[in-house]
């Protein structure tokens, strides 16, 4: 709830709020299943959006949508209401502007990328690939951009793939060598991410992020609602589209320093998702873009179920923290609760270790950072209600909400303009009329020669037939002429 120009997430002995000027300081958000994670990110997304910063935010469970309805008031929030020091009376219930959005292009618009904005490695991820298969891909992506040719979909990359193993001979000086073993490997990923769904993901119109950061008539940052219940069912694609899309924030956003607010908000549910299976050179990658995008004005929320789940270098990066309850039945899971309370700046009054294993639904123990950037001393509060709904919305409402945005019809159809596909298939056509004017060519030579062979053996064949009569005229003469001078010195005339 945005009070005074604070984005106030809950309240123990006093409020805790975020500074709309640290807000870009990135943050985190955990706690166990069925602790209130979900509570706290919508009532963040609504402070944001109140405060003008457009949010993303990933709806996992597909319960985020009642962000398009005002909540409804209850006796129990009443009473939590209460219990904080607000009058219920007073608690604004409300809707918020809300996009839909869905790589499946079924409970939003459909998001796409082309595979040439994706990038080897992030694709080399997604299949994985190997080092030495990933080093193959790399090379296709480098001839691509060599030739100016676009990789727009799965096609483009296959008849790269392709192309380059066909010509790896005249390549190999100046690329490296390309193995037909990992080229063959590649294709094979390829198909399965295809039959994974993977079609729809890539191709054009691709999305623009300048999309994601509108407000409304009211100056209300736009709250847009990445539906990915049947996107987690593919873990990997699901975390390699979040990968990408902080990568693509990075790359095109400029430098604005540390702005009063934010000019975005992420939130990435199942962080942990994103490192998982990820090389160390992804996972730095990660990190420097984690540590960097701030100054583009983009605050980053990760949300999972403990602070391990993100790398040490990222999880440094998090300077607005609240954790929901954890639970400690095992050794390892006790371990952890020490480490989560350990990164929290000490309250004398109560013991943080203790705290986070016996709060409630709804509490949590939140530090956020101040004016100075300094984490602030951790407060045990309740989260504050959500102003609009809980929960999912039905599919006649989700339609007309998407039908009446007006980025409806920018992205519903997908295009197939002219990229490597094309251009290799073209090129193929003129290699093989070249082919074909070379043999035939050569056929004509070949004709030529033997037809020259077979006259040359004519002309040598009556030749040789010339030179025998010749000679043999010749010896006739000779003996007749022979017998005449020595035998009967006959004249001939």
């Amino acid at each position: 709830m945005l009070i005074d120009n604070r984005i106030v997430i809950g309240k123990g002995k006093n409020e805790a709020y975020i500074l709309p000027q640290t807000a870009n300081r990135h943050g985190l958000i955990c706690g166990a299943t069925g602790t209130g994670k979900t509570v706290t990110l919508k009532v963040m997304a609504e402070a944001f959006s109140d405060l003008g910063v457009p949010v993303f935010l990933a709806d996992v469970k597909g319960d985020l949508a009642g962000c398009v309805k005002p909540g409804e008031r209850t006796e129990s929030i009443d009473r939590r209401l209460s219990s904080m020091g607000y009058d219920p009376e007073s608690f604004e219930y409300k809707s918020f502007p809300v996009s839909f959005w869905d790589v499946y292009g079924e409970n939003g618009h459909p998001v796409r990328t082309t595979v040439s904005q994706m990038g080897a490695s992030l694709l080399s991820r997604l299949l994985g690939l190997t080092d030495v298969q990933s080093g193959v891909l790399s090379i296709a992506f480098r001839v691509a951009d060599d030739n100016g040719w676009l990789l727009t979909d799965l096609k483009d990359i296959r008849s790269m793939v392709a192309y380059i193993t066909d010509h790896s001979a005249e390549l190999l000086n100046e690329y490296g060598n390309i193995s037909k073993q990992s080229a063959g490997a590649i294709q094979r990923a390829l198909l399965q991410l295809e039959d994974a769904g993977g079609s729809l993901f890539f191709g054009e119109p691709d999305i623009k992020l300048s999309d994601w950061m509108r407000t409304d008539e009211n100056g209300r940052g736009f709250i847009n609602i990445f539906h990915c219940s049947r996107l987690y069912r593919s873990p990997l694609l699901y975390s390699t589209f979040m990968l990408w899309l902080l990568a693509e924030l990075f790359e095109e956003l400029p430098e604005v320093g540390d702005p009063e607010k934010p000019k975005l908000v992420f939130f990435f549910d199942e962080a942990h998702l994103l490192f998982n299976n990820s090389k160390s050179a992804v996972t730095e990658q990660v990190e420097q873009v984690v540590k960097l995008i701030r100054s583009k004005g983009v605050g980053v929320y990760f949300i999972t179920q403990q602070p391990s789940d993100i790398p040490n270098p990222v999880l440094a990066q998090l300077g607005n923290r609240v954790q929901h309850a954890l639970r400690a039945y095992t050794p390892l899971e006790q371990k952890t609760v020490r480490a989560a309370a350990q990164s929290f700046r000490a309250n004398p009054e109560f013991s943080t270790e203790e705290a986070i294993t016996d709060l409630g639904t709804g509490e949590a123990l939140i530090s956020f950072l101040d004016a100075k950037g300094r984490p602030s001393v951790v407060e045990r509060a309740t989260v504050l209600p959500p102003q609009s709904a809980m929960g999912a919305i039905d599919e006649e409402r989700r339609s007309a909400e998407i039908h009446a945005d007006e980025l409806y019809g920018k992205y519903e159809e997908s295009v197939d303009n002219v990229s490597a596909y094309e251009i290799i298939n073209e090129v193929k056509a003129i290699e093989a009329e070249e082919a074909a004017k070379k043999a035939e060519e050569e056929q004509k030579a070949k004709e030529k020669e033997k037809a020259e062979k077979e006259k040359a053996k004519a002309d040598a064949k009556k030749k040789a037939a010339t030179s025998k009569a010749v000679n043999k005229i010749g010896r006739q003469i000779g003996r007749t002429l022979t017998r005449g001078l020595l035998g009967t010195l006959k004249k001939w005339f």
